[in-house]
């Protein structure tokens, strides 16, 4: 069995190492040179200056630090669309490795002949799940550290590694997204019992599911933290904390939100437009702290090893349904 499951998958298994070997190509170079001019700039030793203290005094140091960030990010912005690339990269699992595994069986009838050769279902079934799980989980790690590396100076540089697209490409999700891809893609295929259709719900499954848990879970996996504080006295948020800020905005005396989105200082409210905001007014801030983000990455793969789990039982279920 492993040796038949091996044949039918080794071009698949080839072609996606071979994809890995062309984007490693634009990743190790690229990497390379954002790691360079990370460390040129002196952005290393400006940001271990600021801590992660949630607030820090505002000094010339700081506002030196802040520049570096801004320009090292003005220079490689366009990387972020290559993020986006690798934010996609799970899915195409659940769609071309998951999907076809039971479906394409079932749809040629070809489940029949190994199924009368004295192979269980459930035999058959564990072999193929268990050796292109296997292979699946050694890509996405390789996957996971290499992008997490490539990364790491742009979100050092920007608002951190909690905010969305940052977090998605950073850690252990993206092993936990790759293996609930495939694992939705399996159970596709049973339901579906034809690749195309099991494809198309692979790829809509893993949206649906990815949008929600990432807007409407991941903020509220901890309270989030509030904080409040002058218009003036030269304290400010620290830019190197890597707290996700989830809102902001200046609120008046009596604590109603007068400026949304926005914020004031430090400096003396009229030079900075306080007087909008009235006599009394003060900056305030939702946010998750810079340091939850390995605790997060639990939370979150925890939450999809658990939907694999359930659809890979489910997918096994559903098999001694089909003909």
């Amino acid at each position: 069995m492993i040796w038949l499951t091996w044949r039918q998958h080794r071009k698949q298994a080839l072609f996606t190492l071979g994809a890995l070997i062309a984007l490693a190509a634009i990743m190790v170079p690229t990497g390379l040179a954002m790691h360079a001019k990370y460390d040129s700039l002196g952005l290393p030793a400006c940001r271990a200056a600021l801590g992660t203290a949630s607030m820090i005094t505002q000094t010339e140091a700081t506002s030196n630090c802040e520049g570096l960030g801004h320009q090292f990010q003005q220079q490689f912005s366009g990387m972020v669309f290559v993020a986006v690339l690798f934010v996609v990269l799970p899915v195409l699992v659940g769609v071309f490795f998951g999907a076809p595994l039971v479906a394409r069986e079932v749809e040629q009838g070809t489940h029949r002949l190994v199924w009368t050769q004295g192979v269980s279902r459930l035999h058959w079934a564990l072999v193929k799940f268990g050796l292109v799980g296997a292979i699946t989980v050694v890509l996405a790690v390789g996957y996971a550290l290499g992008v997490s590396w490539w990364f790491q100076p742009l979100v050092s540089a920007s608002t951190g590694r909690l905010t969305y697209l940052s977090f998605d490409v950073q850690g252990i999700v993206p092993v936990a997204y790759t293996l609930f891809a495939l694992a939705l893609g399996v159970f596709a295929g049973t339901y579906g019992r034809k690749v195309l259709p099991a494809m198309g719900i692979a790829l809509v499954g893993f949206a649906v599911v990815r949008v929600a848990i990432e807007v409407l879970a991941r903020p509220r996996y901890l309270p989030a933290r509030t904080l409040s504080f002058a218009t003036s006295g030269g304290r400010t948020p620290n830019p190197g904390s890597g707290d996700w800020v989830m809102s902001e905005g200046v609120r008046n005396a009596a604590g109603e939100m007068v400026l949304p989105d926005a914020r004031i200082g430090p400096c003396p409210p009229a030079g900075c437009g306080g007087g909008a905001a009235g006599p009394g007014a003060y900056n305030w801030m939702e946010y998750q702290p810079g340091d939850r983000f390995w605790t997060f990455q639990g939370i979150e793969t925890g939450i999809f090893a658990l939907l694999t789990a359930a659809l890979v039982y489910f997918a096994l279920r559903r098999l001694r349904t089909i003909a």
